[in-house]
């Protein structure tokens, strides 16, 4: 059975990966004072860091519609006897509602709701393309994918919160606490749902020493087939510190670094870095 992966811009996957798993994407709506571009494909990372951090304009998210899921499955449907799209999460973005909408013009388009963002809905489309590489059957691969979802393990460091403040996810308050207190919060995934997790204090580089070891060390729940490590334009001795941290406190079959597409970057802002993994 050939089938088809497809996934939102937001599971942030490497152009490698998406080639050579032949999953395609479609991008989400990223505001600038108005006007609109498409995640990773006309805006970068280094844009929005450009706009909101140096020139402090305006810059919000929007969904993919309905219209624009139907024009994009329509693609696929004809060549593929199934297409599994997944999403980002429903507590997040209503890009799996107006998906749902839109796949009900067709009889072999499937939804998944991934409840997660960024690398988390990475691994699911990962998965998904290697299940149907595999020859694996759609009803097959949705119900896997279904399980996987409580499974994923998603948390990040931010580096500052101004950038959450401009989104309106945290106050003046708090982004002064913050910064006087040299506080990095991580942000982690549970139930669908963005939590702040533990908050980290000090320079960065040593607060992302911490972060790697409380989620990796002695951590007997893991699922060591894949991690990815995430990044908004981290410095690279940061990132290859991380790696390092990693190898210590796990052992991965495949590590795979990837960056933070533009969606994630508009609430995350510069230096922001995160563990995805899988739970047994």
């Amino acid at each position: 059975m050939v089938i088809k992966i497809t996934a939102d811009s937001t599971c942030d996957l490497p152009a490698a990966i998406l080639e050579d798993l032949n999953i395609a994407v479609i991008p989400l709506h990223i505001l600038i004072d108005e006007k609109s571009f498409r995640d990773g494909f006309d805006i970068t990372q280094q844009d929005i860091f450009k706009y909101v951090g140096e020139e402090n304009r305006r810059c919000t998210t929007a969904a993919i519609n309905v219209f624009e899921y139907e024009e994009f499955f329509s693609i696929f449907t004809t060549d593929y006897e199934a297409v599994i799209h997944i999403t980002v999460g429903s507590d997040f973005s209503s890009c799996y509602q107006n998906a749902i909408l839109a796949s009900e013009k067709f009889s072999n388009v499937y939804i998944i709701d991934s409840k997660n963002f960024s690398a988390g809905s990475g691994h699911l489309a990962y998965d998904a393309a290697l299940m149907a590489k595999e020859g694996h059957g759609a009803e097959d691969i949705v119900q896997q994918l279904k399980a996987f979802v409580p499974k994923l393990d998603t948390s990040f460091v931010l580096d500052r919160l101004d950038y959450l403040k401009k989104g309106g996810r945290c106050s003046n308050i708090e982004v002064l606490t913050a910064a006087l207190l040299k506080i990095k919060p991580s942000i982690e995934v549970k139930d669908g749902k963005m939590t702040i997790g533990r908050k980290y204090r000090g320079p960065l580089l040593r607060c992302i020493e911490k972060y790697v070891k409380e989620r990796l060390e002695n951590n007997d729940l893991i699922d060591y087939s894949r991690l990815f490590i995430t990044h908004a334009m981290c410095p690279p001795e940061i990132v290859e510190k991380v790696k390092f941290w990693v190898a210590e406190y796990a052992s991965f079959d495949e590590v795979i670094e990837t960056h933070a597409g533009t969606t994630l970057s508009v609430h995350s802002g510069p230096h922001a870095l995160g563990l995805f993994y899988k739970r047994k």
